[in-house]
């Protein structure tokens, strides 16, 4: 078992992350870490209990003469992604992450590495053991399955939280100080449908969109990186006109908060016409990789198979509908903030579509820094789908989080950053959505910031940690800590 990452510096951080990539933690099947965390805080000699939510919380009292200080809470997420390259046998409810280092980065075989957010539960952990820091009274809250809809810190109780100052350890960027970020909500559209027989005499292909780089429907929406199921309609709707193919089923995304990097469907049709299809879709491959050349690096592949044709497929006017809603619900970046040019306001991920069985599912991450834009996009994807004759509906939504540039926790963060590096740090507004904004509106007093080391492509099988970062963070948190004001 590779544990050469335990020898990186701080050493403390990288023990405690290698500790966790060995213990499976896929959003939706937290048991196994729950137990682990309680069990470390055993160990460390602090006060540990998993509260109704399913967090993890510890709570470290001051070092003698700190009793007087602002009390912090170090929060991060327990869970991670589940996404793995099509060749990977990984079993993410049982097996182990495999860490490794390639050159200046920490990366995971075949899978995601779990960066996010394990080195800000890894830092928790470091502070928690390590007996000699400085610092007055701390509170950490480890929450359960952020991923997917960022249950634990909706659910987190009130009153259970002692501290003036909420350091979030869920940024992707070390020397940026994140002091806003965007709402969200799941949309999700669904029709039943009563499948029809399918011609005896079609043949059957399955049509494949593999080698996208996805990504983080947040950090990433703004590159422009391709979208599986927006690539797979462009192919299917010129099917449907030009080869008189028909949809049997769809299956492309897994992940609400991830750009879709594959998608399939499989397609009917009279048997003269599999060439014909055969030939457009080489041609859309050859389209599709000069339309991405600079950004879908991986190499866009599209693949048509022979398979068994299926007994029943969608019916016509169903087919026709949900392809139009497919291809015109939108993706992508709806606006960028006036006042932050630089950074998305409002964008939408058509993250997931599942149509088999009589049965049609898309799902949607609408974001937003605004309540209005948000209401804007949620709008304009049920218009988009009622007139398909799907049934929408919203689930897990949770406000942005409204920057405070007079934050006292940043103006000492950003000082001690100078002294520390010599250089400025830079304050920022992020897309993706953090669960500050949700944890602020139980307790509205906290004065919040959300930093960390350096990550690149979370959500992804080529998610990464720079290695250099961790140590300059590691750092700035304990001096951080020794310098939190009084009350």
């Amino acid at each position: 078992m590779n544990n050469e990452i335990q020898n990186l510096k701080p050493e403390c951080i990288w023990r405690n992350f290698y500790s966790l990539t060995q213990v499976p933690r896929p959003s939706g099947h937290l048991e196994k870490i729950q137990q682990f965390l309680l069990d470390f805080g055993k160990k460390a000699g602090v006060e540990a209990f998993k509260d109704p939510a399913g967090n993890i919380v510890f709570r470290k009292p001051a070092t003698p003469g700190m009793e007087n200080r602002k009390g912090i809470i170090l929060q991060a997420h327990m869970d991670m992604v589940p996404q793995k390259t099509p060749e990977s046998k990984h079993n993410f409810e049982t097996d182990p992450i495999e860490p490794w280092i390639d050159g200046e980065w920490v990366k995971a075989k075949g899978t995601t590495l779990g960066a996010d957010n394990g080195l800000g539960v890894a830092a928790i952990m470091s502070v928690m053991e390590d007996k000699t820091l400085v610092h007055g009274p701390i509170d950490a809250l480890i929450t359960a399955d952020e991923e997917t809809g960022m249950y634990g810190a909706n659910d987190l109780p009130e009153g259970e939280l002692h501290g003036d100052i909420l350091l979030n350890l869920d940024s992707e960027t070390w020397g940026k100080f994140v002091i806003g970020s965007a709402g969200g909500i799941d949309v999700t559209a669904t029709l039943d449908y009563k499948e029809v027989e399918t011609d005896s005499e079609d043949a059957a292909v399955r049509v494949t969109v593999k080698g996208l780089r996805g990504g983080h429907s947040g950090l990433e929406i703004h590159e422009g990186r391709g979208n599986a199921n927006k690539l797979m309609v462009q192919m299917v709707r010129e099917f449907i006109e030009e080869c008189e193919a028909r949809l049997a089923s769809w299956h492309g995304g897994n992940m609400r908060n991830a750009i879709p990097f594959k998608a399939e469907t499989v397609l009917t049709l009279p048997k003269e016409n599999v060439a014909a299809l055969k030939e457009l879709a080489a041609e859309w491959q050859e389209d599709f990789r000069d339309q991405y050349k600079t950004i879908e690096t991986l190499g866009i592949e599209i693949t048509v198979e022979d398979v068994e044709t299926p007994k029943t497929e969608v019916p016509v006017e169903i087919q026709d509908n949900l392809v139009n809603a497919i291809y015109g619900c939108h993706n992508g970046v709806i606006r960028m903030i006036p006042s932050y040019p630089d950074v998305v306001e409002t964008s939408s991920n058509l993250a997931i579509i599942d149509i088999e069985g009589g049965s049609a599912a898309l799902k949607i991450l609408a974001r937003s820094s605004r309540e209005d834009m948000k209401d804007y996009v949620v709008k304009t994807l049920e218009s988009c789908f009622s007139m398909a004759g799907m049934k929408v509906k919203t689930a897990g939504s949770y406000g942005g989080w409204d920057p405070n540039p007079n934050s006292e926790i940043l103006h000492l963060l950003l000082k001690e950053y100078k002294e520390l590096f010599g250089q400025e740090g830079i304050i920022q507004v992020d897309h993706a959505g953090l669960e500050c904004s949700v944890i602020l509106g139980k307790y509205p007093h906290l004065d919040v910031v959300s930093l960390g080391p350096t990550m690149r492509s979370p959500h992804t099988t080529t998610e990464r940690a720079l290695i250099e970062t961790v140590e300059p963070f590691w750092k700035l948190l304990k001096k951080t800590l020794a310098d939190v004001p009084a009350k």
